[in-house]
């Protein structure tokens, strides 16, 4: 499904052989299971998504399991991964599904900006064509979003049929106080609890919509500083289309409408692409609508019976796969409970939570972050006028973006316990710290979530527990290769591990600390990375400072990847264990 340079290495744990399939690494995990890069009996590759241990006894989840293989046998293969085997009976349930070569759609605007107007009328008629054979399967997708489309050669592939849903409705998979999708990519009706509106492809359709605008400009068309304002913005706001231009700006802005029924549907779309053309305007009218299309339907389409009375983020989901996968160049890349939203968020009487799901710019396009007047925050108070302001100097300082992860790491969230590794080490949590320990004089590594990041930063304060142990911060990390920061009582030490460095990795630059630090004393340490230049910050103060002048770290080695905690040792000094304590992590998906 994904390339085999995504993959990371198989953990102690994981099996190495299902149904005659050889697993060669780990692609990623989501809410329900894990996805493996594997091998078939004809060493071609294919992917293989299985259900996690503690589910697979659970009459529920094995059921969602075997819907999900169901709908994902019913879309025709041209324009999806096809399914090419499936034993949802097995002890542990298991999907097989085809090797995609090519890189998301989220990755390739991160990494080269918005398509050009040929590609993108070309990705626009890929992933309609994938909609309307999946709306004709009886399906309706419900996460369609930049990393779920694939630039697979010849044409787009949709993935990710996790959280689809049949048509006719699958009462048992989804409660009625949940729903399950991502924020940025979601249609107004499946925000707006008050009004129960019916779910229908028209959702997908709104989807379509904003993915081929996040292609076209690089921006999330609702963008705004936290998820909760992202939702206020699709059922309040017009889309922000500054970049598209003629006929297809038309097309997306129809797809957009916030009333299901004005919106065409995935066959109108496409139809009026292939036969319109990129540069022919469309007529006032010319545009069927959704209304016609569910009149002829009937009783087809699901209801949402959604009684939705909070806003968290569900606990399962820690994406990483393109099956379940957190987008960095996308807004709100979370799966969410969204509940208590309509009312009470447009009319301020709902505080924003504090600290939580704060949306991280599209790394894709730094420039997308949305003006103080295009951000309808709902508590946000008018602009004072001029008179007000004594003098310019009194105008507020922009405040600091809100990070989109916090965690006190006090228990198991993102970064999940580990005692399995056979040569001792764990990561586990006591005394309100994540605690990472290895017995030997190397490295050991502790999996976090599996967020991609590009331009980002994040802090987190380290304590050091024992002579000679080390903290280490990895980072751009992905299939062993990338940075990590290694915090060492005297020194902070700047690393990379690439194909040609050595087994410890090849130190780019060094930072002697004046006075050592303290043991077992917490100290805040900080990594900003834009591009191919890094800044890194110790107890508040900048390292890649000079005389007053930021000077940066420069490598272009990695552009992209995780981040990860652990430790690491130095020079053999000291004697086991080697131990250091973390907490208090903040990410953005951004630089500042």
């Amino acid at each position: 499904m994904v390339g085999a340079d995504t993959s990371r290495p198989l953990r102690p744990n994981d099996p190495r052989e299902l149904g005659g399939y050889t697993l060669l690494g780990r692609l990623g995990e989501g809410g329900m299971g894990s996805v493996y890069l594997a091998r078939d009996p004809q060493d071609s590759l294919v992917a293989v998504k299985v259900i996690r241990a503690d589910l697979a006894g659970e009459p529920e989840f094995r059921q969602r399991f075997r819907s999900e293989v169901e709908r994902a046998k019913q879309v025709p293969p041209f324009c999806t991964a096809e399914v090419l085997d499936a034993d949802p009976d097995h002890e542990s349930p298991y999907l097989v599904v085809e090797y995609v070569d090519g890189p998301s759609l989220s990755s390739v605007v991160q990494q080269r900006g918005p398509l050009t107007p040929a590609n993108l009328h070309g990705l626009a008629i890929g992933v309609a064509t994938a909609l309307t054979a999946i709306h004709g399967a009886g399906v309706i997708h419900r996460d369609l979003k930049p990393s779920n489309v694939l630039l697979a050669p010849g044409t787009p592939k949709v993935i990710d049929f996790g959280i689809a849903r049949a048509v006719e409705g699958q009462p048992g998979n989804t409660r009625t106080d949940q729903l399950i999708g991502t924020v940025a990519y979601m249609a107004p009706e499946r925000l707006d609890t008050k009004s129960r509106k019916a779910l229908t492809p028209a959702a997908d359709v709104f989807a379509w919509g904003a993915v081929v605008a996040f292609a076209g400009t690089g921006r999330v068309t609702f963008a705004a500083d936290s998820m909760p304002a992202v939702a206020v913005r699709i059922m309040t706001s017009e889309p922000d289309l500054e970049g598209l231009t003629g006929p297809l700006r038309e097309l997306v802005e129809a797809a957009l409408s916030k009333d299901p029924a004005d919106r065409p549907t995935a066959r109108d779309l496409l139809d009026r692409l292939l036969t319109r053309g990129p540069d022919r305007a469309l007529s006032s009218g010319e545009l069927p609508r959704q209304a016609a299309a569910a009149a002829e339907a009937g009783s087809k389409f699901a209801v949402v019976d959604a009684d939705l009375t909070n806003l968290q983020p569900e606990a399962g989901r820690r994406g990483g796969s393109r099956w379940a996968k957190p987008v960095a160049a996308g807004l709100g890349a979370t799966t969410l409970l969204l509940g208590g939203l309509t009312v009470a968020l447009l009319t301020g009487a709902l505080p924003l939570p504090a600290g939580f799901a704060a949306a991280p710019s599209p790394s894709a396009s730094p420039s997308s972050s949305p003006t103080p007047s295009a951000s309808p925050s709902p508590s946000a108070s008018p602009t004072p006028s001029p008179s007000a302001s004594p003098s310019p100097s009194a105008s507020p300082k922009p405040s600091k973006p809100a990070p989109y992860r916090v965690e006190k790491l006090n228990r198991a969230q993102s970064w999940p316990v580990r005692d399995d590794d056979p040569d001792g080490a764990t990561c586990r949590y006591e005394n309100q710290a994540f605690l990472v320990t290895t017995l030997k004089d190397w490295s050991y590594q502790c999996s976090g979530p599996d967020d991609t990041l590009a331009d980002f930063r994040t802090e987190v304060d380290v304590a050091l527990v024992d002579e000679g142990a080390c903290a280490g911060i990895w980072f751009r990390y992905r299939a062993l290769r990338g940075y990590e920061l290694r915090v060492c009582d005297d020194k902070v030490r700047l690393m990379r591990h690439a194909d040609d460095d050595p087994s410890n990795g090849r130190t780019l630059v060094d930072f002697p600390l004046d006075r050592k630090l303290a043991l077992g004393r917490f100290h805040r340490v900080g990594i900003s990375a834009t591009g191919s230049q890094f800044r890194l910050f110790l107890g508040g103060k900048e390292l890649t400072m000079a005389a007053g002048t930021v000077v940066p770290v420069v490598n272009e080695q990695f552009a992209e990847g995780r981040v990860i905690l652990g430790v690491s040792t130095e020079g053999k000094i000291g004697v086991s264990p080697w131990r250091v304590r973390f907490r208090n992590i903040s990410m953005w998906q951004s630089a500042f």
